[in-house]
């Protein structure tokens, strides 16, 4: 009677337990065939302090963010009275092109999409002065076969983010240098929803300028690798050679490009590596 009795209860709790939540099933979307580009694009004239908007991806790919986050920076870029010219077309990394364009930003860009000459003429670019923006997912592989744009170029190595079901959560972002264009804009606590990136360690060296950090204390690192301590970077500036490297972790939904602060924020950004605001490296 007692072993019936036990059973009848383990069913019933069984049965008013909630099942476990699967996590989302692969999107093919999400992961297309990866392609290297050999033959550069056509680009039209272009006015002195061009911008240069890519948005290869070879790795991860969210095609709703990439259509908005390209849609809003061609704005932003034709507001500051700059031409721009987007492509995904990763083979506009040759020295006759990259030339043409004062800064290029890279938008959530993802696995290998430079082949070594690719990654030649870009390397010298960069060092002899050019200005780069790194937006979200460009800093966000887990393993890159080119050390020089981790370790050089970004500074730190992404390892992860928060992760399912708590992969979105609301935090808080201290903003800790407002000296620059990217920054001065923004509250000194700004709170907003995030897939929250985390590093290897804190970029150091390169003229880096750490402008802001991630309040762990404010959402919850998950899972627990996550975690980076005190100090938890999430905006920086670096140098490399004489060119100016902006990073920002934030970005990974569509409608954060709709968000008022996060636009300033991508704009100064623009500004400052063009050298048009903000100290020189």
């Amino acid at each position: 009677m007692m072993l019936r009795a036990t059973l009848t209860f383990a069913i019933a709790l069984q049965a008013t337990s909630p099942a476990p939540v699967a996590p989302p099933q692969r999107d093919p979307r999400n992961w297309p065939a990866p392609v290297m580009d050999t033959v550069p694009p056509a680009i039209p004239a272009l006015r002195k302090g061009a911008v240069l908007v890519l948005s290869k991806t070879n790795g991860f790919r969210d095609p709703d963010q990439i259509a908005a986050a390209k849609t809003v920076l061609v704005g932003l870029v034709r507001k500051q009275h700059r031409d721009v010219f987007e492509t995904e077309n990763a083979a506009v990394m040759n020295p006759r092109d990259l030339a043409r364009f004062a800064v290029v930003v890279l938008s959530s860009t993802s696995g290998t999409i430079f082949d070594d000459e690719q990654r030649a003429a870009f390397k010298t670019w960069v060092e002899h002065g050019g200005g780069v923006v790194l937006l979200h997912g460009a800093g966000g592989d887990s393993h890159y076969d080119w050390s020089w744009y981790p370790t050089t170029l970004i500074g730190a190595q992404f390892i992860g983010h928060t992760g399912y079901p708590k992969q979105f959560q609301q935090g808080t972002i201290d903003v800790i240098d407002r000296g620059n264009p990217a920054t001065r804009d923004l509250p000194t606590k700004w709170v907003r929803t995030e897939e929250w990136y985390s590093f290897d360690r804190v970029p150091t060296g390169n003229d880096t300028h750490i402008l802001a950090t991630l309040d762990e204390s404010s959402y919850e690192p998950f899972p627990e690798r996550m975690r980076m301590g005190k100090i938890h970077p999430i905006i920086w500036t670096r140098c490399v050679g004489r060119g100016r490297v902006f990073f920002s972790a934030l970005g990974h939904k569509a409608e954060t490009y709709s968000e008022p602060l996060h636009r300033k924020m991508i704009s100064g950004a623009i500004r400052w590596a063009a050298r048009a605001e903000g100290a020189a490296c």
